[in-house]
């Protein structure tokens, strides 16, 4: 894949399409920026949702994700 990307006066630049779908980017994720001796390495960083953590629990919880997050943003252990 090769695409040529313009940086907008507001300084952003637009992930070209093709590249969205290949690495299932989408609103939300992060692109860190290195440099490195051959250019710059970018790097996807994917959001987490709370479906996605959810997901990786094994267990059957007392709550649901709603009451999970309320509990969490007080502190509290479900």
């Amino acid at each position: 894949m090769y695409a040529i990307t313009k940086v907008s006066s507001s300084n952003q630049v637009v992930v070209p399409a093709d590249f969205r779908k290949y690495y299932d980017i989408s609103a939300g994720d992060e692109i860190s920026w290195t440099n490195t001796e051959d250019g710059i390495l970018l790097k996807i960083e994917k959001k987490v949702t709370e479906e996605d953590i959810i997901g990786m629990i094994k267990k059957e919880l007392p709550y649901n994700s709603v009451e999970i997050k309320k509990r969490g943003s007080k502190g509290l252990k479900w």
